[in-house]
């Protein structure tokens, strides 16, 4: 069975719910999710409410987390005001497929900086001022441009081999790693 079948199959950890949310819509959006994922259709001034915040800021939320199509809404007249009032419905099955596209989306980030690290050549300061590859060291002629040390070659194996771990890591199935779920 592929890693993306057991994704989809397994259920999210609180804690991966709450990365998935903060990546996708920001860390400020998760209390409004913890809200509205056992509810449905609840409009954003009772939100609001429960939030003890704005109407706007709510909506602004709501908009970031319909993006990410992780929230659905029905509009409907108010009888009484005239206005239209959203109705908000979290969709708890979008989590695995967006987790799992936040997970390639970083899989493909640490791949590209493995490549990165093993094709080029780093040059650092002594004082741990900076860190420039050959081209750049080339050009302020093996020195920091920052505290004018003479700059050495540097080992990136370590660098190479943590990327490498994580990478084993994300790529290791789910529910090997999976402590409690929602």
């Amino acid at each position: 069975m592929s890693t993306t079948r057991q994704i989809i199959m397994t259920r999210l950890s609180a804690k991966q719910v709450e990365e998935v949310i903060a990546q996708t819509a920001g860390d400020d959006v998760i209390p409004l999710v913890k809200t509205l994922r056992a509810r449905r259709n609840v409009s954003e001034f009772k939100l609001a409410d429960s939030m003890h915040c704005e109407v706007n800021r709510v909506r602004n939320m709501l908009y970031r987390l319909y993006r990410s199509d992780l929230v659905s809404c029905i509009r409907k007249k108010s009888k009484s005001k005239g206005w239209y009032v959203y109705y908000w419905t979290f969709k708890n099955d979008r989590l695995r497929h967006l987790f799992k596209e936040v997970k390639q989306r970083r899989l493909d980030s640490l791949r590209e900086m493995v490549k990165r690290e093993k094709d080029t050549n780093f040059f650092i300061c002594p004082n741990k001022c900076m860190r420039i590859d050959f081209e750049q060291a080339v050009n302020f002629e093996f020195k920091c441009p920052e505290c004018g040390e003479l700059m050495t070659q540097l080992d990136n194996s370590e660098c190479v081999r943590k990327l490498e771990n994580e990478i084993k890591y994300l790529e290791s199935p789910v529910k090997t790693r999976r402590k409690g779920s929602l």
